[in-house]
């Protein structure tokens, strides 16, 4: 299995490195020390496999993911407590919890063999797990968006809201607009609900920017925000909205 390595301090990276050593049947194709040098690695590699660390500076394992079109297996290394241990459990996707053995590696390893050789589709088991842990508080702090060819991370506060356009999920940031290899229900699960509100099947909104709701037709109505933009709010998503803002 051609496998690459990710975690941004270089003695966890040497450890890992050691012990894969003796793990038969892989073959170490890199290492990242970051989240944007990962997305670039396993874009450009391919690897069979990737032993993700979790919490990591800038943008963590899960926003590399979501930077990703189509993920390959990821074996996480966490230092999660036992309530998030247990969303990747119910998920039925493989972690390492520091610190971990490596009997414990190998076991890994060979649990990701095994569904390789299956066919099993990993990217199917990763929403849930997504939504598992946003239910249980860990929500996005940052987001990977595109830049032309490049991948620029945003702090989630900056976002001012995020819409769809034909195919495509735009992150609006006053004036630029980023694309997102995201779905809005995803999103949407990842997102703080104190601070994000899902107002219209194609746009979820930064409640700090809303300005002012304005009437619309039929009991619908529109958003405007800080920047001046509009982003419709359905009839259905408006009553949620009434109950926050208390209008």
């Amino acid at each position: 299995m051609r496998t690459l390595i990710v975690d941004d301090e270089a003695p966890a990276r040497e450890r890992l490195k050691r012990l894969l050593a003796d793990v038969e049947g892989v073959e170490l194709v890199g290492e990242a020390a970051d989240g944007l040098q990962a997305v670039g690695m396993i874009e450009g590699l391919g690897p069979d496999l990737v032993l993700l660390d979790i919490q990591m500076p800038g943008m963590d394992g899960f926003e590399v993911i979501e930077a990703l079109e189509d993920p390959p297996p990821i074996i996480f290394v966490t230092a999660y407590d036992e309530y998030a241990i247990r969303a990747f459990e119910v998920n039925a996707l493989d972690y390492l919890l520091k610190p971990y053995s490596r009997a414990r590696l190998e076991q890994a390893v060979r649990r990701a063999e095994a569904a390789l050789d299956e066919g099993e589709a990993f990217a199917a088991r990763l929403e849930p797990l997504l939504e598992s842990l946003a239910a249980l508080g860990h929500y996005l702090t940052r987001l990977a968006v595109w830049d032309r060819d490049r991948i620029r991370v945003l702090d989630i506060d900056r976002v001012d809201w995020i819409g769809t356009e034909g195919e495509e999920v735009v992150a609006h940031v006053g004036e630029d607009a980023y694309p997102v290899r995201r779905n809005l229900a995803e999103l949407a699960a990842r997102l703080d609900p104190a601070t994000f509100f899902r107002a219209h099947r194609s746009a979820i909104v930064n409640l700090d920017r809303v300005q002012e709701v304005i009437p619309w037709f039929k009991g619908s109505h529109k958003l405007q925000l800080t920047t001046g933009a509009e982003v419709d709010l359905s009839r259905r998503r408006a009553r949620a909205l009434r109950e926050i803002l208390g209008w």
